[in-house]
């Protein structure tokens, strides 16, 4: 039986996230014959992680899906095991990379990906805490069936599962590595006051994740359509196409890949960086790799710590690392794409050692693009006043140090890509879970990493030591 893992990354109270993809769990289990790992990754405070465990257990979910409920403890523990046995030379740095201190939403999901690996698990489907599923008719509308439709299929035996095939017939033989979809509601990035406040300085803040030379038109474009998902409208029938997704359409809250793809290239484990852990839908599409694009559009909220002051502060530092960060990824995602299928080795597999070659020429791109980048968002933001003149304020005493980071972050990414292969071997002979004997005492696990629990089981853990901080999941 197939194994896939659905998985919940989060750092925030989110019970009624949690029921949700239990349900949607369920519904993949029952109606296409997975083995489904539900796998949350929770990173959430002492009281909001006892609420999610009282949720997981007093559900008892359908045959063949098994949930793993695991604190940033038996996290660390599974990645401390795995790193020894991968022989990486930094054991410390890998783990840092891994489960660092910060909130880090490509860190986050590698996690699932070296889990998901452990379990056996041929593909990852991720949803985020901050989202919900839309209803049509009392039904709930569950991307993951568009999702286990197509994914893994050559794709000309997905062609017969969409609405409409729009790829070239000279990919036919390539498998669908991709399936996802969007979002509704509010915007992905919470900037929508600043475009209240002052459209012409949302136009230039937002413009700065364009590469400095696009022309103004371009840059336009880029800006009308950036961080809206799929506008507003609610779901009302199915269309999925098979072509060569646009990263453009696609969001991580409602996003599915198979191993061939997330196996062999990580996402970058940058800190306080939005938009890190998009990194893969780029190397897919340049790449030439077949994906589906669905309208299961998930439903995007804002938390209520967004709207507080130090959710603001570090949101919108969050907001101006993502822009230092593109310097890198924008040379990089153009050499991808003049690769194209390039990218591919003779299997279609990805070249993981082209992606870390390519960050690594990157850290050395001219930072100077990106000092004009503080000094738009410092002057913007001063210009608006209040909470965003008081962050300005504290970019003028950062801006140095935040540059030093953004080319750090991008070094960090071509390290973890070159030790990723023998991280994901690893992992495939770790346990996720420790066993515990009668006693209580932990014992070495070290023959197989798949375990076959009875249907509808859930995972219990001792702790192995004192559980981490918080904020190293997604937000």
């Amino acid at each position: 039986m197939r194994r896939i893992c659905l998985t919940l990354p989060t750092n925030r109270p989110c019970t009624a996230a949690i029921s949700d993809i239990g349900e949607e769990a369920d519904h993949a289990a029952g109606h296409f014959g997975v083995e489904v790992h539900l796998l949350i990754l929770d990173s959430s405070g002492k009281d909001a992680f006892a609420e999610h465990a009282e949720v997981v257990a007093k559900v008892r979910r359908a045959p063949n899906v098994i949930t793993h409920h695991l604190d940033e403890t038996q996290q660390r523990d599974f990645l401390r095991r795995a790193i020894r046995r991968s022989g990486a030379a930094e054991p410390e740095l890998m783990l840092d990379l891994m489960l660092p201190s910060g909130v880090s939403y490509g860190a986050c999901t590698n996690r699932a990906f070296l889990i998901a690996a452990a379990l056996g698990c041929r593909s990852v489907h991720r949803r985020d805490s901050d989202s919900t599923y839309q209803v049509l008719n009392g039904e709930t509308v569950f991307p993951i069936h568009h999702e286990l439709t197509s994914l893994g299929k050559r794709a000309a035996d997905a062609a017969g599962g969409v609405s409409e095939a729009v790829l070239d017939p000279a990919h036919a033989a390539k498998p669908v590595v991709m399936v996802g979809s969007s979002f509704v509601g509010e915007l992905s990035v919470d900037i929508g006051e600043i475009a209240r406040l002052d459209n012409d300085i949302y136009h230039d803040v937002v413009s700065l994740w364009a590469p400095r030379h696009w022309p103004d038109e371009q840059k336009r474009e880029l800006v009308e359509e950036s961080f809206r998902g799929s506008g507003t409208d609610p779901f009302v029938r199915d269309h999925s196409t098979l072509t060569h997704v646009d990263p453009m359409r696609v969001d991580m809250c409602n996003i599915s890949f198979l191993d061939e793809v997330y196996e062999r290239v990580p996402l970058p484990p940058a800190t306080d960086t939005i938009g890190s852990d998009y990194f893969l839908m780029h190397l897919v599409h340049d790449g030439t790799l077949p994906g589906v694009l669905h309208n299961r559009n998930i439903v995007n909220h804002y938390t209520a710590e967004r709207r507080t002051d130090a959710g603001f502060m570090a949101y919108q530092l969050r907001f101006t690392k993502f822009f230092l960060s593109m310097l890198y990824f924008n040379f990089i995602y153009e050499r991808m794409a003049a690769a194209g299928a390039a990218l591919l080795d003779d299997d279609f597999h990805v070249r993981p050692e082209t992606v870390a070659g390519l960050a690594r020429q990157s850290a050395g791109a001219d930072r100077e693009e990106n000092v004009h980048r503080l000094d738009v968002i410092e002057r913007s933001y001063r210009r608006l006043g209040g909470r965003y003149a008081e962050f300005a304020e504290t970019l003028a005493s950062r801006g140095r140090r935040l540059l030093e980071e953004a080319r750090a972050d991008i070094e960090d990414f071509a390290l973890l890509t070159e030790a990723w292969h023998s991280l994901v071997r690893a992992s495939r002979s770790t346990a996720v879970h420790r066993p515990v004997t009668s006693t209580g005492i932990h014992r070495s696990a070290t023959s197989t990493a798949v375990h076959r629990p009875p249907a509808g089981h859930i995972h219990r853990y001792s702790p192995v030591e004192p559980l981490g901080g918080p904020g190293s999941s997604c937000i």
